[in-house]
């Protein structure tokens, strides 16, 4: 087999994987719930002090819902908070970052890609290390 085919044999190998990766995270990825929701997202910063919001949202996903939360500011860079209410938390300075709690279980997702369904709970927790 000549150079040049087996280029295009492996190109064509490698589309049919990512299609393959895409199809599956479409079907057995995160969903959102259209509609009216009531959803509480908690802020607890480097000191363990906790900031709750509470609000109705027909957000579908977490970072639409954490812009309509009054009094709520934040900083992200592709869909990883890491900046809550004028606090850093910067992995190179001291290995620290914003986990994402749902419901009490360690987040999947990023904001961008969270779903938001009704009563859910979003934790935000300044974490340092593992």
């Amino acid at each position: 087999m000549s150079k040049n085919k087996k280029v295009l044999v492996a190109v064509c190998v490698l589309v049919a994987i990512a299609a393959l990766f895409i199809g599956l995270f479409l079907a057995f990825g995160p969903k959102a719930q259209s509609g009216s929701k009531a959803i509480t997202i908690q802020v607890m910063n480097k000191a363990q002090e906790t900031k709750e919001y509470t609000l109705k949202t027909d957000a579908e996903y977490l970072q639409q819902a954490m812009d309509e939360t009054k009094g709520l500011t934040y900083e992200e860079e592709s869909g990883f908070v890491n900046t809550i209410n004028g606090e850093t938390a910067d992995w190179n300075v001291d290995q620290s970052y914003w986990a994402i709690y749902v419901n009490g279980e360690y987040g999947q997702y990023g904001i961008a890609s969270q779903p938001v369904s009704d009563g859910d709970v979003y934790l935000f927790q300044y974490t340092i290390g593992y």
